[in-house]
């Protein structure tokens, strides 16, 4: 496993970065997607199902977002998946320009599906294009179900979220009818998926949507 702390390019914009990003990804048809959430809601975990629902089928690498250690990345090295960490020395997200160097260290030729995990966090990430095709942002039930309207602008940019440990729904006061009421008033559109990552609910579902949408990129080559 690689693991870089990046510098930033101050002279060109994210959204420039992010497009130059996008053009290598959509010329070799890679399917990209941008893991948002706070920490604890489980994003590494539910990565670590997709990835051994799909490593047989999917050639994949992931991009792990920290501010400073490499466990997550450890972690998801462990499935024989690769790689790169990306430490962002105390920055609340990743940019593009930090994607682009962990791409130009990673390697992107022969890749069906890239995965950025980025830096735990429900605000400042929403607001950088990191070249993916969508962003998932991930809601764990411990966290209750208040999170869409006191961060709205996470949920109003991704296109699908990943309700997470809903195992443990009968033990909290987490109302699944007002989450869905509050997320279809900030985006109809979100696609929601119900898992948990210790009972396998919702994974095959989720797998199955992201492969449909790889194969879908591969098409379009």
């Amino acid at each position: 496993m690689k693991q870089i702390l990046v510098k930033k390019n101050i002279f060109q914009s994210n959204d420039d970065i992010a497009n130059e990003n996008r053009k290598i990804l959509s010329k070799k048809g890679i399917f990209t997607i941008n893991m948002l959430g706070s920490p604890g809601a489980g994003k590494t975990s539910v990565l670590e199902q997709i990835i051994k629902s799909l490593k047989n089928e999917i050639s994949m690498a992931v991009i792990e977002g920290d501010l400073y250690t490499a466990k997550d990345a450890e972690r998801i090295e462990s499935h024989g998946i690769n790689v790169i960490q990306v430490n962002t020395g105390g920055a609340c997200h990743l940019d593009a320009s930090m994607v682009k160097e962990a791409m130009d260290n990673i390697g992107v030729e022969g890749l069906d599906f890239l995965i950025i995990e980025n830096v735990g966090n429900l605000v400042c990430p929403a607001s950088y294009d990191l070249s993916e095709d969508i962003k998932i942002t991930v809601l764990s039930i411990t966290e209750g179900n208040d999170k869409p309207l006191k961060y709205p602008s996470m949920f109003q940019k991704s296109e699908v979220l990943i309700v997470n440990k809903v195992d443990l729904l009968e033990h909290t006061n987490f109302s699944m009818d007002e989450l869905y009421k509050d997320i279809k008033s900030l985006n109809e559109n979100m696609k929601i998926f119900e898992v948990s990552c210790s009972t396998g609910e919702g994974i095959e579902e989720l797998s199955k949507f992201l492969k449909d949408s790889i194969e879908e990129k591969r098409r379009k080559l």
